[in-house]
């Protein structure tokens, strides 16, 4: 028998070479048939890909409507902010990761949970007394969207269940369901500002419950929650004893008359994994540098959840390296005055957004304070033509060729949602259309209680 030993090597930044042990026992398999198998084609998709269902694009890919071809299309549905152009990103972002290709020092194989001196970058930026971190605390990931997908991979097995916002980011639910984990939908309520209903969220709890998702800053509803209501939906996990699942990708992309509190900051005993990334504050989501923050002051998650999570990242080998390798200029030198700038934009284009559609009859926006989007009531009792959000919105296109989610993307029926990350004048100009719109559908009480009569 022969045997042969590849030695593991590899520290600091760099991986380890390959653990392999292979052994030769001189046998050979014939080649043919398998004894007892009959050969035939049977390839089918796997069951994890026939559970793998995103509402949005389920929703979306069905509007079999098209635009009118007199007016110019105006997208306020992809939450990409840089679609248009006119949000950039900084110009000392861009530099870093030019120099480090140039370079050609981080063109191989990183560890799996990203370079050390990353993971201490991504640690110091957010280490505060109140929240402390160290580079162990840190899982690099391939954006925001693996991160939450590592967390709750992590945290939940098949049969558990998670409480996910209602409204709330579809992604939750099509990964928890792809994982065969049951999705329970706790209510916000737009009346206060898109707070969670607490009450509601508690009863949801069961032995099954493996882990509370927290979106803040929110998408779809553009909300920010307040220290005491954060305080308040601790209170919860903690009696319940829940971990917290935070996707805080929105984090500091508030407006400035509100403040933005991360939830570890006001945790003791609630173990928290936050995610976030480069994304949307420094806005270049294709370059898909993520990371997980594990806040666990108690040691509540203590070995284990880590361990999962260094080997549930070994799964796809970490994040892009060039990217990385620019990280820690990205984080440390872009300017405060970028961040201002960006905000600025953001908060003009949701006041003139809230503005223009409080004033058209028949629809009713809820005021955001961060994040890059605005949510729209519909009054349906006043649009009697159309059955729902889905009707409205497609219709919305096939004469205004403005194009809105149907908030029924997000669990949530009878509202839309605008992205407010357009051009100032295409929102003045979307603006205009939906109330042209709106005013050509709406029905006074009388008129609507005749139509239906008419039905």
């Amino acid at each position: 028998m022969d045997s042969y030993l590849i030695q593991v090597n590899g520290h600091g930044d760099h991986a380890p070479m390959l653990d392999v042990h292979l052994k030769s026992t001189g046998n050979t398999v014939s080649p043919g048939k398998v004894k007892g198998r009959k050969p035939r084609w049977a390839v089918r998709a796997s069951e994890m890909s026939k559970k793998t269902f995103n509402p949005v694009r389920a929703i979306v890919d069905n509007m079999k409507v098209e635009p009118n071809p007199k007016k110019a299309m105006i997208s306020l549905s992809l939450g990409d902010p840089t679609v248009f152009g006119n949000l950039p990103t900084n110009d000392e972002v861009t530099r870093a990761v030019k120099e480090v290709l140039d370079s050609g020092q981080h063109n191989g194989y990183a560890p799996s949970v990203g370079y050390q001196s990353c993971r201490e970058a991504v640690s110091a930026y957010y280490n505060c007394p109140e929240a402390p971190l160290k580079a162990q605390d840190v899982i690099l990931t391939s954006g925001c969207s693996q991160a939450i997908e590592l967390a709750l991979a992590v945290l939940a097995n098949p049969g558990q269940n998670i409480l996910v916002p209602r409204p709330g980011f579809s992604l939750y639910k099509t990964l928890a369901l792809s994982m065969g984990i049951e999705v329970k939908l706790y209510n916000l309520l737009p009346e206060k500002a898109w707070e969670i209903d607490l009450e509601h969220l508690e009863s949801l709890v069961d032995e099954k419950t493996a882990c509370l998702i927290v979106n803040n800053p929110s998408n779809p509803c553009g909300s920010v929650f307040s220290k005491s209501h954060l305080q308040e939906i601790l209170a919860v996990a903690s009696r319940q004893c829940v971990p917290i699942l935070a996707d805080e990708i929105y984090g500091d992309m508030v407006f400035a008359d509100c403040k933005y509190e991360p939830i570890a900051t006001l945790s003791t005993n609630v173990p928290i994994l936050s995610c976030g990334g480069l994304a949307k504050r420094w806005l270049v989501p294709g370059w898909r540098m993520g990371w997980i923050l594990i806040h666990d002051r108690r040691d509540i998650f203590g070995n284990e959840i880590r361990d999962g999570l260094l080997r549930l990242s070994q799964r796809i080998l970490g994040p892009c390296t060039i990217v990385q390798g620019a990280l820690e200029r990205i984080l440390h030198r872009t300017p405060a005055e970028f961040y201002h700038n960006t905000l600025s934009i953001l908060k003009s284009n949701a006041d003139l957004c809230y503005a223009a559609l409080s004033a058209i009859p028949g629809l009713q926006p809820v005021r955001p304070a961060g994040a890059m989007y605005l949510m729209v009531e519909i009054e349906m009792e006043h649009f009697p033509e159309f059955e729902n959000d889905v009707e409205f919105t497609e219709r919305l296109i096939s004469e205004q060729s403005v194009f809105c989610l149907p908030a029924t993307c997000f669990e949530y029926p009878n509202f839309f949602r605008v992205v407010i990350t357009v051009p100032e004048e295409m929102i003045l100009e979307a603006c205009s259309r939906i109330q042209e719109f709106c005013e050509m559908h709406y029905q006074g009480a009388e008129g609507a209680q005749d139509l239906e009569c008419d039905k």
